[in-house]
């Protein structure tokens, strides 16, 4: 057993499901620990049986709810010293402590083996990743949100994935005409901003593999983005090469079903 669930996706609150026969793990807490709770019961999860969580960076909708969930499920957090550093008054105190992790390092929990490397994010340290199962190389889950663009290190880390869960922010003719100010345009456009669906298609011309199973596309704006606009565009992409995969759109109200990684 491999499998992963995107509970929540977007500016109102992230938080990604990972397990194995032995391991369970969350990444990102963005939302009440109530929340989150009702999430994983709506996909059949024991909250008691969370081994840990995982923090990508320190904006609030990444860790809104962490210091509540440590608590509750009486679990260990795992974060970057200086995106803990940037987010422990938010955080409070931990049951179970803090343990670092740097980008570039692999680490392991229970059995599943993490890869750390750094988000193209206007955070202090910010960190995409990939899960791979320990004993199995065939299957591997690769993280990409919060990135403003592409750069080699993501592009090297997320080939030969099994399942890809990647950023589709928002659709460019409704960012610049929609109803955000020109600064925080500016920001999402940026280099340490958010992808837009061309650039998430432009991603997955660079990665796609005979191997590659699942797409979930993730952190779509409310405001500057529709699923059907970045559905579609993927969805022509792939046509136009006569690739066939489980495309998921996801949400920020309804986990995902639960995916074979």
């Amino acid at each position: 057993m491999f499998h992963t669930s995107v509970l929540a996706s977007g500016s109102k609150g992230n938080c990604i499901l990972i397990r194995s026969e032995n391991t369970m793990l969350l990444l990102d807490a963005g939302l009440s620990g109530t929340r989150i709770s009702e999430l994983l019961k709506s996909i059949d999860i024991d909250e008691n049986k969370i081994n840990a969580l995982l923090i990508s960076h320190e904006h609030n909708d990444h860790i809104r709810g962490a210091g509540i969930i440590c608590r509750k499920f009486n679990i260990p957090l795992y974060s970057t010293r200086l995106t803990y550093s940037a987010s422990r008054k938010k955080i409070g105190k931990l049951p179970k402590g803090v343990k670092f992790f740097q980008n570039g390092d692999t680490n392991q929990i229970g059995d599943i083996e993490i890869k750390a490397f750094q988000s193209s994010h206007d955070v202090v340290d910010g960190s995409n990743f990939i899960f791979k199962k320990i004993g199995d190389n065939k299957r591997k889950l690769a993280i990409a949100t919060d990135l403003g663009f592409s750069s080699n290190l993501m592009i090297m880390n997320l080939r030969e994935s099994t399942t890809i869960i990647l950023e589709s922010n928002h659709d460019i003719k409704m960012l610049l005409e929609g109803p955000y100010p020109w600064f925080l345009k500016q920001r999402i456009k940026s280099r340490q901003g958010h992808l837009s669906n061309e650039q998430a298609v432009g991603v997955i011309t660079k990665v796609i593999h005979p191997g590659l199973k699942n797409l979930i596309l993730a952190h779509l704006s409310e405001k500057n983005n529709l699923p059907q606009i970045a559905e579609k565009l993927m969805k022509d992409y792939l046509k136009s090469i006569n690739y066939n995969l489980n495309l998921v759109i996801s949400s920020q109200y309804k986990a995902t079903p639960m995916i074979d990684i």
